[in-house]
């Protein structure tokens, strides 16, 4: 039963080898994929290619149906993923400025660093400037802290917070999903693609 690594079926350190492997493999298929042109990223905000959305859609409703049945089946003990801790302030004004960022750019985190692998120009500036802002949060730390820590609201998850079951939340997900699609589709067939 999984967790592998809390339940002793592989070690840290075989764990540590076997992601470094699927993070190769993770970032061949954003490159096969196309994910390392911000001109095809960045067509989900204007329309006229929302690849992107259906991509991480998919991949999002795969994990949450594979760790539910998962869960029912008890191959998992979701009691022991770990979840990232919800500070309410700081994780709307990072949500901001990654998405600024991500329209400016052209790039979120991972596809930079996939498209600067490639040897992209564009990308590796966008490296250099995740870096140096990584330089100024925490040399800065003891300023952002208050911000940063504000309005804790503990290891949250989506549907203990709106009181609904685990399967009920990946329903609502999947007709999101559907939802957002056949908008995307609309929106290809409405918004054409700019020649460059």
């Amino acid at each position: 039963m999984g967790p592998l690594i809390v339940n002793d079926i592989i070690s840290s350190n075989t764990n540590l080898f076997l992601a470094f492997f699927i993070g190769i493999a993770f970032g061949f298929v954003l490159e096969s994929s196309g994910f390392s042109s911000s001109r095809k990223l960045v067509g989900v905000f204007y329309g006229y290619d929302t690849v992107v959305l259906k991509v991480f859609f998919t991949g999002a409703i795969t994990a949450m149906i594979g760790l539910l049945f998962f869960s029912l089946f008890g191959w998992i003990d979701l009691t022991y993923i770990y979840i990232n801790p919800t500070y309410l302030w700081s994780t709307i004004i990072g949500g901001v400025i990654m998405g600024a960022g991500f329209i400016l750019g052209g790039f979120c985190p991972g596809t930079s660093v996939c498209a600067a692998a490639i040897g992209k120009i564009d990308a590796i500036i966008f490296v250099v400037g995740i870096f140096i802002g990584i330089f100024i949060f925490t040399e800065g730390y003891p300023i952002w802290k208050p911000l940063y820590m504000a309005e804790f609201m503990g290891n949250l998850k989506i549907n203990t917070f709106f009181n609904i079951s685990s399967g009920t939340l990946v329903m609502l997900v999947i007709f999101a999903a559907a939802v957002m699609f056949w908008i995307g589709e609309w929106a290809e067939k409405k918004f054409k693609a700019p020649k460059y």
